[in-house]
């Protein structure tokens, strides 16, 4: 006969309920001085004032107002140049001339990258052309230009225009060539082609190559202009920020040269921290492409 196998007891459900709150995450409320100091702009800020202070008592220490005026003086130089309206004029006329030569710039590094990137002869021909100009001053080009096109504004679009094509074409070129087979075949796969595949796929994925040529481009073609204008001068009547610099430097008005420089920086820094920054802000780090 065989024997009867025991049988399992069932046992009882057991729920057991947790305290969520017991095993939340701990804030620590931040203190004033760390709210401050994760503030970029206010550490910035900092930095700033702390170099003014810097140059205001190297500036008195030297006491040669000929070779380093003080910063009170260069401050009071800037406000009445801005009230004249003599300073607020040469940096548009400058900011014009370089707005010219930097929109032409981009328009030619455009269409060389297109070509670059559709053709191995066009990459053949970047490559060439880049290695060949790109370290070329554009300042060296500046007495060609007066030759070929004579004192006008034309000299100095096209030292712009070198200034900015070759750092800018270089980089998109590069951006291109670094986005993956991976994305190429996303692109195809959605049915993408010709200009949609370019304007959703390359350039999108290429793009934090293509906005550091766009800074590059405009720090060299900035600083070209200045020292174009500083050896150029006049043109059509009227100067730029460079020219002015150079005016106050042979009448020996050093606060006024030290507030055209003044000037040429804080155009550096708006466009920098304005323009540029929030165009990464709004692209490359919304779509979390920032390494």
């Amino acid at each position: 006969m065989a024997e009867a196998r025991p049988t399992m007891a069932e046992r009882p459900e057991f729920v057991r309920t947790v305290e969520t709150d017991a095993f939340g995450v701990v804030v620590k409320p931040l203190t004033a001085w760390e709210k401050i100091y994760g503030n970029g702009a206010v550490r910035k800020i900092f930095l700033l004032v702390l170099m003014a202070a810097a140059w205001e008592l190297y500036a008195r220490w030297l006491d040669s107002p000929l070779l380093f005026p003080t910063f009170g003086a260069t401050v009071r130089a800037f406000y009445d140049a801005i009230a004249d309206g003599v300073l607020p004029h040469r940096a548009w006329f400058s900011i014009k001339l370089l707005l010219q030569g930097y929109a032409i710039g981009l328009a030619l590094a455009a269409l060389l990258t297109a070509f670059a990137t559709a053709t191995q002869i066009g990459t053949d021909l970047l490559e060439t052309l880049t290695s060949m100009f790109n370290p070329l001053p554009s300042i060296a080009l500046l007495p060609l230009a007066l030759i070929w096109f004579g004192l006008g504004n034309g000299s100095l679009i096209f030292v712009l225009i070198h200034s900015v094509l070759w750092s800018v074409a270089l980089n998109a070129h590069t951006g291109f060539k670094a986005v993956s087979q991976t994305m190429r075949m996303v692109g195809r796969n959605y049915g993408l082609a010709g200009p949609r595949y370019i304007l959703k796929i390359l350039i999108p994925a290429a793009f934090p190559s293509i906005l550091t040529g766009l800074k590059i481009g405009w720090a060299f073609a900035w600083r070209t202009l200045i020292a174009a204008e500083l050896v150029f001068g006049v043109s059509s009547g009227s100067g730029g920020l460079g020219w002015y610099i150079y005016e106050n430097k042979n009448q020996l008005e050093i606060p006024a040269v030290f507030a055209g420089l003044f000037t040429v920086i804080i155009i550096g820094l708006v466009v920098e921290n304005l323009i540029f920054h929030r165009i990464e802000v709004r692209t490359i780090r919304r779509w979390g492409m920032e390494t």
